[in-house]
């Protein structure tokens, strides 16, 4: 088949959930149809190490950034999203370059499926003759909004997010009504997106892990060490890390005193840094590889409160036999159980505990970290 692609926010480098997932859903479809990827590449992205990555696909990239929240841009987009029926986060992901490059496609050539990867993707892909359509949505968007809400404390905010959260459900139903297919990626997001969007056709993709690149290296546990991966640009991220080193690090700290904690990913905030620097805990930034940062680890930790979807960094962790303790959020749509994969505590005294466990008893952390490794 012929298909086009569609990814606002870029691929390369493959450093988040979503990019891992879409880029080997891409590397592998390109073995069996003609591939063409009409994506995005931000200022210090490269879009010619897409192109030799994927070399199968035919790759057009935009150059194109997303307003950030707190930035003047994200405010006037936010305004001019008020008197439009898409949400803010929709609004802002518009990409005229890249709808002009789908119109000139679908006019000049064969076109047999579209795929639009993530909801922020469909408000390019408008015209009503377009062939059909299936939607990859990583997450369920109207959720997020939701617990976004739910843990903010001013009541400004949560008028407005509450706001944006309705609007997000009806533009969700709306796209997974107007696709032929609809991909979850757990069964969990499959039954939110069908109770959503009565009638539409949803069906659940679970993700993977590659267990020979994630796997045990020999290298010593450091005592004490917890660690945390992620986008830190990606709000859920930096919203439970805060809360953890606000909350929960130093209930850790007053059982075991030598806990340290490191903080690993790209674009950490100048909040999510000050947090870091007054409780002493490493921000690393991008790295090149995650995984020293993890091998030295004795407890991984997950403690995010909003979230959708399924968390990669979950898995990967249970590949290099890591003890893993998570929020009911961060481990939801994965098919783990709870008192035997990993550790599960939503509330700060509870996730302190269950992380003082494993740092106090080594050979349940061992047996712990076996059991994952063996589980993935």
């Amino acid at each position: 088949m012929r298909l086009i692609w569609v990814k606002v926010g870029g691929l390369w480098p493959v450093n988040t959930g979503g990019r891992i997932r879409s880029f080997h859903m891409l590397r592998e479809l390109s073995h069996r149809h003609e591939v063409t990827l009409l994506t995005t590449h931000g200022p210090s992205e490269d879009p010619r190490a897409l192109e030799a990555a994927l070399p199968r696909c035919e790759v057009v990239s935009v150059p194109w950034a997303l307003a950030k929240r707190g930035s003047a841009r994200f405010a006037l987009a936010l305004v001019r999203s008020w008197l439009s029926s898409l949400p803010v986060d929709l609004y802002k992901a518009r990409v005229p370059a890249l709808g002009r490059e789908i119109e000139r496609r679908l006019a000049n050539e064969r076109v047999d499926l579209i795929v639009a990867d993530f909801l922020l993707a469909t408000p390019n892909v408008t015209r009503a003759a377009a062939p059909p359509t299936v939607l990859f949505a990583h997450n369920v968007e109207h959720v997020i909004w939701q617990r976004m809400r739910e843990v903010e404390p001013r009541a400004w905010r949560r008028i407005l997010l509450a706001l944006e959260s309705r609007k997000m459900r009806r533009y969700e139903a709306s796209a997974c009504a107007r696709a032929q297919l609809t991909i979850a990626v757990s069964d969990a997001d499959r039954h939110l997106l069908a109770a959503a969007a009565p009638g539409a056709r949803v069906r659940a993709v679970p993700t993977g892990v590659d267990v020979d690149y994630f796997a045990p290296d020999g290298v010593a546990e450091i005592p004490g060490r917890l660690v945390f991966t992620g986008s830190m640009d990606w709000y859920p991220n930096e919203d439970g890390i805060v809360h953890f080193i606000d909350a929960v690090l130093p209930r850790i700290r007053r059982e075991v005193p030598a806990a340290a904690l490191t903080v690993v990913g790209r674009n950490p905030s100048a909040r999510l840094r000050g947090a870091a620097a007054a409780a002493g805990v490493r921000v690393t930034g991008l790295v090149d590889d995650v995984r020293p940062h993890m091998a030295e680890a004795a407890v991984y930790v997950v403690p995010l409160r909003i979230g959708g979807g399924t968390r990669l960094k979950i898995f990967e962790a249970l590949s290099m036999a890591k003890a893993v303790v998570s929020t009911t959020v961060g481990a939801e749509g994965l098919p783990l159980a709870p008192g035997r994969h990993f550790l599960q505590a939503d509330e700060p005294a509870g996730f302190a505990e269950a992380v003082t466990s494993l740092l106090r008893d080594d050979e349940f952390e061992h047996q712990c970290g076996e059991v994952l490794r063996h589980a993935s």
